[in-house]
């Protein structure tokens, strides 16, 4: 290895000072020592690998040079190497992305609008406007199993990463030509320049890239006003922060309020997972502005108990509702939910009485919400589980809403999803009672133990942990069942798309979805009743009368166009012969606009006008007709006319319409329309 390339190996970097924020990159003031110094070496085995190889970039190692091989197929072009010019860059991106994006995927990570799902997202879309600079189209899909073949770790998530690429790139795809469209537009508009407002509704509004649009724009000949886009941009970011601000600006306050509340009164000691009653006492009452020392009859309000059986809202679980009874007073509690972590805030109204800090209270919760609840959230973990199991391990939580008898899951996927399937396994689980069995440990013994994390949320380094028989593992500081067959019969009622990459089910538990099976029972015996069946011959017997139905409709709408053709031939006859044309100018009685106009054209040749009335439910309809050969506009026939039904006239070119709500005057609104046509006639 000669002194030039052993150079190379090392790119050191000393750490020994903590420095503060600066101006600049040598702009940044030393705040002290950091605790243990260290040299970062900056060798990884991308640089080593191109080292050792002695090639100039990582793309053209034996990792990657696959992949590049294979863009210069796709796009007809050699890799010019590493010349700094715009194709040399795309070759890079497009080959390096496509790795990054298939381990990425391979990770569980999908497309997304925030977190490290929109990182994916920049990447495949980067990849792709580079590679349409080189001419291919549709590349990531090719491109990302190019990169499989050579990482065999990826090759038991290869589907995934083909459907997801394929997936993003057309929703891209279908981005880029909506924008093109409208760029298009400004660019036959534009004389020199593009304004920085356009570019910038179209980055905004419809996800078009900005350097899309100036290469667009170069190529025209134009530029764009990329000054007044960048304040536009900055302007939202600013309007977006102030508002974040503000927002912040109450919750910091109210986070303040709750500090100082826990500073004298100390946490909530929660006690819901063993209890459904508790002893406790009132810490605190508060209003919209702060600490009451009061509150009466009728008052709604925040309240502070030293120890509570109520579950706080979080991990998708609702918050419990109950009783509060102090010896002067009945609350209703609305609603619970955590001010700060292990601060339980309860939403209540004052049903009766006085109350104020200080009180003894008896704090129970509403059992059979509680119990619908827990079905549900039990529920959610073997549904989690099932999803796992039948699509693969990327299907994961994305988000869930847990509810007494209902429960709403959210799961990354890109396809549609059959529920009966997944329906079956459910239940089939949950028929097997499976014991539901809750323990604690730390988190790191949690995972290695092969809990699952849900991403996003919070936990402490002491965890819970909930196990559903040998198939759902999962942290979880919610409620549950004691055995898997208490949270069943699970019921389907929807799967949808929330978004790209995203799945949605919703679904009901225990005795709801019984009742939901009840409903749908009914709903079939009624209908066998009215076929006059057995329910499971109904749906044939149903869809037998819709076809002969739908035939019949058809022979009904074949015989009124035969109806209409034959009062135009009747009509033919009654027109009248001026100098210009022929005018034929009727009353119809009981049709509809649409009929008139089906008559009018029937009738009209190219040197006629035709107008036609009708009245019918209290309204009267005009329709005029004007032939080709004639420089006539319709609507002005109808002007004059539609003002005696009291409406005005619509339409463009040689057929309008009018229409008012006076059909007592359809003879005279004929006779008008009829003399202003004359008229026209000589």
């Amino acid at each position: 290895m000669d002194g030039e390339r052993y150079q190379e190996l090392w790119n050191l970097v000393f750490m020994q000072n903590l420095r503060g924020e600066g101006s600049g990159k040598d702009d940044y003031p030393i705040l002290g020592e950091l605790p243990a110094r260290n040299i970062d070496t900056g060798l990884g085995l991308d640089r080593l690998a191109a080292i050792l190889q002695d090639v100039d970039t990582v793309c053209e190692t034996d990792l990657l040079s696959p992949t590049l091989r294979l863009v210069q197929e796709m796009s007809g072009r050699t890799y010019p190497g590493r010349d700094g010019s715009d194709d040399s860059t795309s070759f890079r991106v497009v080959t390096e992305h496509s790795r990054s994006i298939a381990f990425l995927i391979a990770d569980g990570v999908l497309p997304a609008r925030d977190g490290r799902g929109y990182v994916l997202r920049r990447l495949m879309r980067r990849a792709i406007r580079h590679a349409r600079r080189l001419g291919i189209d549709l590349a990531l899909p090719d491109l990302t199993s190019s990169v499989v073949g050579n990482y065999q770790e990826l090759a038991p998530q290869s589907d995934l990463i083909r459907q997801v690429v394929t997936s993003e790139e057309e929703a891209f795809d279908r981005t880029l030509r909506q924008g093109g469209r409208l760029l298009d537009t400004a660019i036959t508009r534009a004389t020199s320049t593009i304004s920085g407002r356009t570019a910038f509704e179209l980055h905004d509004t419809y996800g078009f890239p900005i350097d899309l649009t100036i290469d667009a724009a170069r190529s025209a000949g134009l530029t764009v006003d990329e000054d007044e886009f960048a304040e536009l941009l900055d302007r939202q970011r600013r309007q977006a922060h102030q508002a974040g601000r503000d927002r912040k600006g109450d919750a910091v306050a109210r986070q303040d309020l709750y500090r100082r509340v826990t500073a004298r009164h100390g946490l909530t000691d929660f006690v819901g997972h063993h209890t459904e009653t508790a002893e406790t006492r009132i810490a605190t009452l508060l209003g919209p502005t702060g600490e009451l020392p009061i509150a009466h009859e009728g008052a709604e309000l925040d309240v502070i108990l030293t120890r509570s059986p109520f579950y706080a809202e979080s991990g998708g679980q609702v918050g419990d509702t109950g009783t509060i009874r102090t010896p002067d007073a009945t609350l209703h509690v609305l609603d619970t939910r955590l001010g700060l972590d292990g601060l339980h805030v309860h939403t209540v109204r004052i049903v009766n009485g006085e109350l104020r800090p200080g009180d003894e209270a008896e704090a129970s919760i509403d059992g059979d919400r509680r119990a619908a609840t827990a079905r549900s959230h039990s529920a959610t973990h073997v549904l989690h589980a099932m999803l796992r199991r039948l699509l693969g391990d990327h299907a994961t939580q994305r988000g869930s809403r847990v509810e007494p008898g209902r429960l709403r899951f959210d799961f990354a996927h890109f396809s549609p999803v059959d529920p009966v399937p997944v329906q079956t396994l459910v239940n089939d689980y949950l028929l097997d009672d499976p014991e539901v069995h809750v323990w604690e440990t730390s988190r790191s013994a949690a995972e290695k133990a092969g809990a699952l994390a849900m991403f996003g949320e919070k936990y402490n380094d002491d965890v819970r942990v909930v196990d559903i028989g040998d198939a759902s593992r999962e942290l979880c500081g919610g409620t549950h069942v004691g055995h898997g067959s208490q949270a069943g019969p699970v019921h389907i009622v929807g799967e949808s798309s929330i978004g790209t990459g995203l799945r949605r089910i919703e679904a009901l538990t225990g005795p709801d979805a019984l009742r939901h099976y009840d409903h749908q029972t009914h709903l079939l015996n009624e209908l066998a009743t009215l076929l006059n069946v057995h329910p499971n011959e109904a749906p044939d017997r149903l869809r037998q009368r819709l076809e002969t139905l739908a035939e019949t409709q058809r022979e009904l709408e074949t015989l009124h166009t035969t109806n209409l053709r034959n009062q135009a031939q009747r009509l033919s006859p009654r027109k009248e012969l001026h100098p210009n044309g022929w005018l034929l100018a009727q009353t119809i009685p009981d049709l509809t606009p649409t009929d008139l106009r089906t008559i009018a054209t029937d009738v009209l040749t190219p040197r006629g006008i035709v107008i036609l009335g009708t009245a019918t439910g209290g309204k009267a309809a005009l329709v005029a007709a004007v032939g080709t050969d004639l420089d006539i506009t319709a609507r002005d026939l109808l002007t004059r006319a539609a003002q005696r039904l009291g409406g005005g006239a619509g339409g463009k070119g040689r057929i309008a319409n009018a229409g008012g709500r006076n059909p007592e005057n359809l003879p005279q609104a004929i006779a008008t329309a009829a003399a202003d046509a004359r008229a026209l006639l000589g």
